[in-house]
Protein backbone atom coordinates (compact mmCIF):
# COMPACT_ATOMS: atom_id res chain seq x y z
CA UNK A 1 0.00 0.00 0.00
CA UNK A 2 1.23 3.57 -0.94
CA UNK A 3 -1.27 5.92 -0.28
CA UNK A 4 -4.42 5.61 1.77
CA UNK A 5 -7.72 7.20 1.55
CA UNK A 6 -8.80 8.60 5.21
CA UNK A 7 -11.46 11.47 5.72
CA UNK A 8 -11.46 13.10 2.39
CA UNK A 9 -7.98 12.86 1.16
CA UNK A 10 -5.26 11.11 0.02
CA UNK A 11 -1.72 9.81 2.80
CA UNK A 12 1.32 8.28 2.70
CA UNK A 13 0.75 4.45 3.96
CA UNK A 14 2.97 5.64 6.84
CA UNK A 15 0.44 8.79 7.94
CA UNK A 16 -2.89 7.72 7.79
CA UNK A 17 -4.07 7.62 10.94
CA UNK A 18 -7.13 7.61 12.71
CA UNK A 19 -8.08 8.61 16.56
CA UNK A 20 -7.28 5.86 19.26
CA UNK A 21 -10.89 6.67 20.18
CA UNK A 22 -12.78 5.73 17.11
CA UNK A 23 -15.69 3.37 17.79
CA UNK A 24 -14.14 1.26 15.05
CA UNK A 25 -11.39 0.68 16.82
CA UNK A 26 -12.80 0.14 20.76
CA UNK A 27 -15.99 -1.89 19.98
CA UNK A 28 -15.89 -2.80 16.73
CA UNK A 29 -18.96 0.03 15.31
CA UNK A 30 -18.60 -0.08 11.51
CA UNK A 31 -18.58 -1.81 8.51
CA UNK A 32 -16.74 -2.69 5.54
CA UNK A 33 -16.42 -4.02 1.75
CA UNK A 34 -13.75 -5.68 0.12
CA UNK A 35 -13.54 -5.79 -3.56
CA UNK A 36 -11.47 -7.54 -5.93
CA UNK A 37 -9.55 -5.52 -8.13
CA UNK A 38 -8.36 -6.55 -11.80
CA UNK A 39 -5.77 -4.35 -14.15
CA UNK A 40 -6.68 -1.64 -11.63
CA UNK A 41 -10.63 -1.39 -12.31
CA UNK A 42 -12.78 -2.79 -9.44
CA UNK A 43 -14.87 -5.47 -10.32
CA UNK A 44 -19.04 -5.01 -9.10
CA UNK A 45 -17.90 -1.61 -7.52
CA UNK A 46 -21.67 -0.53 -7.74
CA UNK A 47 -23.32 -4.14 -5.64
CA UNK A 48 -20.56 -3.15 -2.93
CA UNK A 49 -21.35 -0.15 -2.17
CA UNK A 50 -25.15 -1.11 -2.20
CA UNK A 51 -24.44 -3.41 0.06
CA UNK A 52 -22.08 -1.15 2.04
CA UNK A 53 -25.29 1.55 2.46
CA UNK A 54 -26.97 -1.32 3.75
CA UNK A 55 -25.03 -2.13 6.12
CA UNK A 56 -24.63 1.08 7.69
CA UNK A 57 -28.19 1.36 7.68
CA UNK A 58 -28.84 -1.62 9.46
CA UNK A 59 -25.90 -0.73 12.22
CA UNK A 60 -27.75 2.81 12.50
CA UNK A 61 -24.66 4.62 10.78
CA UNK A 62 -25.25 7.51 8.57
CA UNK A 63 -25.90 6.66 5.18
CA UNK A 64 -22.15 6.67 3.38
CA UNK A 65 -21.71 9.62 0.73
CA UNK A 66 -21.22 7.10 -2.08
CA UNK A 67 -19.91 9.45 -4.69
CA UNK A 68 -17.25 10.59 -2.09
CA UNK A 69 -16.54 6.57 -1.84
CA UNK A 70 -16.42 6.11 -5.66
CA UNK A 71 -13.63 9.14 -5.46
CA UNK A 72 -11.93 7.83 -3.30
CA UNK A 73 -12.06 3.88 -4.30
CA UNK A 74 -10.77 5.87 -7.54
CA UNK A 75 -7.74 7.98 -6.03
CA UNK A 76 -6.22 5.20 -4.25
CA UNK A 77 -6.52 2.49 -7.13
CA UNK A 78 -4.96 5.08 -9.44
CA UNK A 79 -2.13 5.80 -6.98
CA UNK A 80 -1.35 2.21 -6.65
CA UNK A 81 -2.92 0.53 -10.04
CA UNK A 82 -2.08 -2.98 -8.92
CA UNK A 83 -2.67 -6.23 -11.70
CA UNK A 84 -4.71 -7.87 -9.01
CA UNK A 85 -5.23 -6.40 -5.57
CA UNK A 86 -7.76 -6.06 -2.68
CA UNK A 87 -10.08 -2.79 -2.30
CA UNK A 88 -10.92 -2.17 1.11
CA UNK A 89 -13.11 0.28 2.28
CA UNK A 90 -13.71 0.91 5.93
CA UNK A 91 -16.46 3.09 8.03
CA UNK A 92 -16.80 3.20 11.43
CA UNK A 93 -18.71 5.17 13.60
CA UNK A 94 -16.10 7.72 14.10
CA UNK A 95 -14.23 9.22 17.29
CA UNK A 96 -16.75 8.11 20.48
CA UNK A 97 -16.89 7.69 24.01
CA UNK A 98 -15.38 5.13 25.41
CA UNK A 99 -18.21 2.54 25.96
CA UNK A 100 -21.17 1.56 23.32
CA UNK A 101 -22.71 5.03 23.30
CA UNK A 102 -21.95 6.53 20.02
CA UNK A 103 -20.32 10.15 20.16
CA UNK A 104 -21.51 13.36 18.01
CA UNK A 105 -18.29 13.28 15.52
CA UNK A 106 -18.77 12.05 11.96
CA UNK A 107 -18.08 8.65 10.72
CA UNK A 108 -14.29 7.93 9.97
CA UNK A 109 -13.76 6.55 5.74
CA UNK A 110 -10.75 4.75 5.29
CA UNK A 111 -10.04 2.98 1.49
CA UNK A 112 -7.02 1.39 0.61
CA UNK A 113 -5.72 -1.33 -1.74
CA UNK A 114 -2.84 -3.66 -1.93
CA UNK A 115 -1.87 -6.47 -4.45
CA UNK A 116 -2.79 -10.30 -3.75
CA UNK A 117 -2.00 -13.47 -5.69
CA UNK A 118 -4.03 -15.45 -7.67
CA UNK A 119 -5.88 -17.71 -5.67
CA UNK A 120 -5.21 -21.65 -6.28
CA UNK A 121 -8.04 -23.93 -7.91
CA UNK A 122 -8.68 -26.03 -5.07
CA UNK A 123 -8.28 -25.22 -1.75
CA UNK A 124 -8.90 -27.31 2.07
CA UNK A 125 -11.60 -26.22 4.82
CA UNK A 126 -12.76 -27.54 7.89
CA UNK A 127 -15.62 -27.41 10.10
CA UNK A 128 -15.58 -25.25 13.29
CA UNK A 129 -17.59 -25.92 16.66
CA UNK A 130 -18.95 -22.75 16.89
CA UNK A 131 -22.17 -21.13 15.25
CA UNK A 132 -23.35 -18.09 13.27
CA UNK A 133 -26.75 -16.80 15.26
CA UNK A 134 -29.18 -16.06 12.20
CA UNK A 135 -31.11 -14.04 14.63
CA UNK A 136 -28.63 -11.80 16.06
CA UNK A 137 -28.93 -7.73 15.13
CA UNK A 138 -25.57 -7.68 13.21
CA UNK A 139 -26.83 -11.23 11.07
CA UNK A 140 -26.63 -9.61 7.57
CA UNK A 141 -24.16 -7.06 8.10
CA UNK A 142 -20.47 -6.79 6.84
CA UNK A 143 -19.23 -5.05 10.14
CA UNK A 144 -15.70 -4.76 11.32
CA UNK A 145 -16.93 -7.09 14.24
CA UNK A 146 -14.77 -10.13 13.38
CA UNK A 147 -13.15 -11.30 16.10
CA UNK A 148 -15.21 -15.08 16.19
CA UNK A 149 -13.80 -15.22 12.49
CA UNK A 150 -10.02 -14.23 13.33
CA UNK A 151 -10.46 -17.58 15.80
CA UNK A 152 -11.91 -19.67 13.41
CA UNK A 153 -9.91 -18.83 10.77
CA UNK A 154 -6.50 -19.42 13.00
CA UNK A 155 -7.84 -23.24 13.58
CA UNK A 156 -8.25 -23.67 10.00
CA UNK A 157 -4.66 -23.24 8.91
CA UNK A 158 -3.43 -24.66 12.37
CA UNK A 159 -5.18 -27.38 10.04
CA UNK A 160 -3.97 -26.71 6.87
CA UNK A 161 -7.08 -25.25 5.33
CA UNK A 162 -7.45 -21.73 4.08
CA UNK A 163 -11.12 -21.74 5.25
CA UNK A 164 -13.68 -22.41 8.25
CA UNK A 165 -17.52 -23.45 7.79
CA UNK A 166 -20.02 -22.53 10.25
CA UNK A 167 -23.42 -23.97 10.93
CA UNK A 168 -26.17 -22.08 12.60
CA UNK A 169 -28.23 -22.18 15.94
CA UNK A 170 -30.26 -24.69 14.43
CA UNK A 171 -27.53 -26.97 13.08
CA UNK A 172 -27.75 -25.77 9.52
CA UNK A 173 -25.09 -25.02 6.79
CA UNK A 174 -24.27 -21.67 6.68
CA UNK A 175 -21.11 -20.13 5.73
CA UNK A 176 -17.29 -19.54 6.23
CA UNK A 177 -15.59 -16.57 7.51
CA UNK A 178 -15.20 -14.86 4.97
CA UNK A 179 -16.89 -16.91 2.25
CA UNK A 180 -20.18 -18.70 1.05
CA UNK A 181 -20.41 -22.30 0.29
CA UNK A 182 -22.43 -24.07 -2.60
CA UNK A 183 -22.13 -27.75 -2.51
CA UNK A 184 -23.32 -30.14 -5.20
CA UNK A 185 -26.25 -32.53 -4.32
CA UNK A 186 -27.45 -35.33 -6.45
CA UNK A 187 -26.18 -33.30 -9.69
CA UNK A 188 -27.61 -30.11 -8.83
CA UNK A 189 -26.15 -26.38 -7.12
CA UNK A 190 -27.10 -25.68 -3.85
CA UNK A 191 -26.27 -22.95 -1.59
CA UNK A 192 -27.50 -21.57 2.39
CA UNK A 193 -30.52 -19.15 1.78
CA UNK A 194 -29.88 -16.08 3.26
CA UNK A 195 -32.40 -16.26 6.55
CA UNK A 196 -29.92 -19.25 7.42
CA UNK A 197 -27.70 -16.24 8.75
CA UNK A 198 -25.19 -16.33 5.83
CA UNK A 199 -23.50 -12.91 4.22
CA UNK A 200 -25.40 -11.63 0.99
CA UNK A 201 -22.16 -11.79 -0.75
CA UNK A 202 -21.45 -10.49 -3.93
CA UNK A 203 -19.94 -13.15 -5.88
CA UNK A 204 -22.84 -15.66 -4.16
CA UNK A 205 -25.76 -13.44 -5.78
CA UNK A 206 -23.91 -13.60 -9.05
CA UNK A 207 -23.47 -16.99 -9.27
CA UNK A 208 -27.12 -17.67 -8.33
CA UNK A 209 -27.90 -15.22 -11.46
CA UNK A 210 -25.52 -17.12 -13.99
CA UNK A 211 -25.44 -20.76 -12.83
CA UNK A 212 -29.35 -21.12 -11.35
CA UNK A 213 -28.19 -22.57 -8.24
CA UNK A 214 -31.16 -23.28 -5.89
CA UNK A 215 -31.10 -21.39 -2.41
CA UNK A 216 -31.63 -24.65 0.20
CA UNK A 217 -32.02 -25.14 4.09
CA UNK A 218 -29.36 -27.99 4.39
CA UNK A 219 -27.96 -29.68 7.25
CA UNK A 220 -24.24 -28.97 7.85
CA UNK A 221 -23.56 -32.94 7.24
CA UNK A 222 -24.63 -32.36 3.91
CA UNK A 223 -20.87 -32.08 3.27
CA UNK A 224 -20.17 -34.95 4.41
CA UNK A 225 -22.78 -36.09 1.20
CA UNK A 226 -22.37 -33.27 -1.25
CA UNK A 227 -20.30 -34.79 -4.61
CA UNK A 228 -18.75 -31.67 -4.93
CA UNK A 229 -18.20 -28.15 -2.94
CA UNK A 230 -16.72 -24.94 -3.45
CA UNK A 231 -16.35 -21.52 -1.58
CA UNK A 232 -17.36 -18.09 -3.25
CA UNK A 233 -15.62 -14.62 -2.57
CA UNK A 234 -14.77 -11.22 -4.47
CA UNK A 235 -11.18 -12.43 -3.69
CA UNK A 236 -11.56 -16.39 -4.48
CA UNK A 237 -14.06 -16.06 -7.04
CA UNK A 238 -15.10 -19.62 -7.65
CA UNK A 239 -12.79 -22.12 -5.57
CA UNK A 240 -13.61 -25.65 -5.43
CA UNK A 241 -13.14 -27.33 -2.24
CA UNK A 242 -10.77 -30.55 -2.09
CA UNK A 243 -10.78 -31.66 1.36
CA UNK A 244 -13.15 -30.79 4.53
CA UNK A 245 -12.15 -31.85 7.41
CA UNK A 246 -10.51 -35.48 6.94
CA UNK A 247 -12.80 -36.10 3.58
CA UNK A 248 -11.21 -35.73 0.33
CA UNK A 249 -13.18 -34.73 -2.64
CA UNK A 250 -12.56 -34.97 -5.88
CA UNK A 251 -11.87 -31.11 -7.52
CA UNK A 252 -12.56 -29.51 -8.92
CA UNK A 253 -15.51 -31.71 -10.09
CA UNK A 254 -17.17 -30.63 -13.52
CA UNK A 255 -20.36 -28.96 -11.84
CA UNK A 256 -17.67 -26.72 -9.69
CA UNK A 257 -15.33 -26.46 -13.26
CA UNK A 258 -18.66 -25.15 -15.39
CA UNK A 259 -19.40 -22.74 -12.30
CA UNK A 260 -15.73 -21.51 -12.58
CA UNK A 261 -15.74 -21.27 -16.61
CA UNK A 262 -18.93 -19.16 -16.16
CA UNK A 263 -18.18 -16.86 -13.44
CA UNK A 264 -14.43 -16.11 -15.56
CA UNK A 265 -15.99 -15.52 -18.53
CA UNK A 266 -19.27 -13.03 -17.41
CA UNK A 267 -17.14 -11.33 -15.11
CA UNK A 268 -14.65 -10.76 -17.86
CA UNK A 269 -16.94 -9.42 -19.84
CA UNK A 270 -18.75 -6.64 -17.41
CA UNK A 271 -16.17 -5.45 -14.52
CA UNK A 272 -19.58 -3.86 -12.94
CA UNK A 273 -22.53 -6.72 -13.75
Amino acid sequence: MTLIWVDGKLRDADDARVSVLDHGLTVGDGIFETAKVVDGRPFALTRHLDRLVASARGLGLPEPDVDEVRRACAAVVEADPVPLGRLRITYTGGPSPLGSDRGDAPPTLIVAVSGIERRPDTTAVITVPWVRNERGALTGLKTTSYAENVVALARAHRQGASEALFANTRGRLCEGTGTNVFVVLDGELHTPPLDSGCLAGITRALVLEWLGAKETDLPLDALTRAEEVFLTSSTRDVQAVHRIDDRELPAPGPVTTEAMRVFAERSAADVDP
